[in-house]
């Protein structure tokens, strides 16, 4: 087994847990499975203010640290934390509404919650139930949606600051096409979003995304703003929806009439780049996908919102084409998602590429929930998997949380590889958040599952 550890120092800084690691050096879907994943079945890994300081066989790195403390998780799967790269938090509350497509069901469901968020202290205590909500999912980053007003990304960023996680979020920008108790203006949009950046952004582990809500609701002179935003802060992040309803593409072309296709109406604007996160993608061209692997920018695959919703099937097969690859990482998309759970929606993402006749092994999803979504934010060098230096978010599953999942896996960490690849592919199917015994932000423990209240 691969062991990977650094000059060891003064225990009285460090502890350990250990169990069985599993996480990934490479992409799945390019490199073999064997060659890509990485699994120690008895392992150790120690942590250093709250980073990874050694990982490898128990035995060999207990003998470098021998008076560590340790953690033992020695039943449960270690894997990284989960990110989930397109979420709403304004729309928890609204999970579920039931029997619309997507523009109808902004109007009658998503636009009279969100107006509740201009109150920051019920935007606060929302954002603790949702950030709360993430981390029992085993979720430790993710990319967030606020609602048009500050407050609310104030709020957000507050109780994330408060729980140390690894969080991007943003200000909606939204000048058209909502009522008016939700919009905002190019002027206001612009000065409140750079105001927001400025607190913000590289704040401890916090990170901000310019936010459209997406090309119907803002004007020209918006998106120019968020142009604007984008080159004075190269390194925020740029987060929308682009092509999820096939009654959303066509209204954007009568809006942008001028524009070839709907990516080419935010590449008017400067907005098509690295650290560009565009939700769904179920309608693009083939066009649109070559450019979007040339542009460096990501897709948010969001199954459950795009079943529940009627949107469509998101082409995966096409968007990880060896020819013209484009980087993907899973999201819930919650409210238009079904569940938080990022072993749910991996479940539906399953399912999706099976409809189009397609297939997706539990290793190249739990790739996009991880390391995959790290590199599709430019943060591999920070989380996405359990190389020494970087930040210890990590989730402890349990591969027989439930009875029918006990039945089904029968040993609770197999020894062998391709055992534990089908007690993998298992859990992502039949599991949710029962599955999650613990969850870790930089190393410290965050939520356990059978903790006393």
């Amino acid at each position: 087994m691969t062991t990977a550890y650094a000059t060891p120092s003064s225990d009285a800084t460090l502890h350990a847990i250990r169990g069985a690691f599993l996480d990934f050096l490479d992409d799945p879907y390019y490199v073999p499975e064997p060659e890509s994943v990485r699994y120690i079945h008895d392992g150790l890994m120690v942590l250093e203010n709250g980073c990874i300081k050694a990982l490898g066989d128990y035995a060999t790195v207990r003998a470098e640290y021998p008076h560590v403390p340790v953690t033992h998780q020695r039943d449960r799967l270690l894997v990284p934390g989960f990110i989930d790269t397109h979420v709403h938090y304004p729309q928890t509350e609204m999970i579920g509404a039931y029997g619309e497509q997507l523009l109808e069901w902004l109007n009658k469901y998503t636009f009279p919650t969100e107006a509740k968020f201009k109150d920051k202290n019920y935007a606060r205590q929302m954002a603790a139930f949702f950030l709360e909500e993430l981390v029992k999912n085993g979720t430790t980053t993710a990319v967030v949606l606020a609602a048009v007003f500050p407050e609310s990304v104030d709020a957000f960023f507050e109780e994330a600051q408060q729980r140390n996680l690894r969080m991007v979020a943003g200000k909606v920008m939204m000048d058209r096409h909502a009522p008016e108790y939700l919009t905002d203006t190019a002027e206001s949009a612009y000065t409140d979003s750079r105001a927001l950046i400025e607190r913000w952004h590289k704040c401890d582990r916090l990170l901000y995304a310019i936010t459209p809500r997406f090309a119907i609701t803002s004007t020209p002179e918006q998106l120019r703003a968020a142009g604007k935003l984008l080159e004075e802060f190269p390194d925020v992040y740029l987060h929308t929806h682009l092509s999820e309803n096939l009654k959303e593409v066509a209204f954007t072309l009568e809006l942008f009439p001028e524009c070839t296709d709907y990516l080419n109406v935010y590449e008017s604007f400067g907005l098509v780049r690295d650290r560009s996160i565009f939700a769904h993608g179920i309608q693009l061209s083939d066009s649109e996908f070559e450019r979007l692997s040339r542009s460096g920018a990501t897709i948010a695959f969001c199954p459950t919102s795009n079943l529940f919703l009627g949107s469509g099937l998101f082409n995966l097969k096409k968007a990880k084409s060896p020819e013209a690859p484009v980087q993907v990482g899973l999201a819930t998309d919650v409210g238009g998602g079904t569940s938080l759970s990022m072993l749910r929606t991996a479940s539906e993402a399953y399912k999706v590429t099976q409809l189009r006749g397609d297939r997706l092994s539990a290793f190249q999803t739990f790739y996009m929930m991880t390391l995959g979504g790290a590199r599709s934010l430019l943060l591999d060098d920070k989380i996405g998997n359990f190389q020494v230096g970087k930040e210890a978010d990590l989730v402890a599953l349990d591969l027989q949380s439930t009875p029918l999942l006990a039945k089904r896996n029968p040993v609770a960490v197999p020894a062998d590889f391709q055992e534990m690849a089908d007690s993998v592919f298992a859990t992502m199917i039949l599991a949710d958040e029962r599955a999650i015994a613990a969850t870790y932000i930089a190393g410290q423990l965050a939520y356990e599952r059978d903790a006393k209240p």
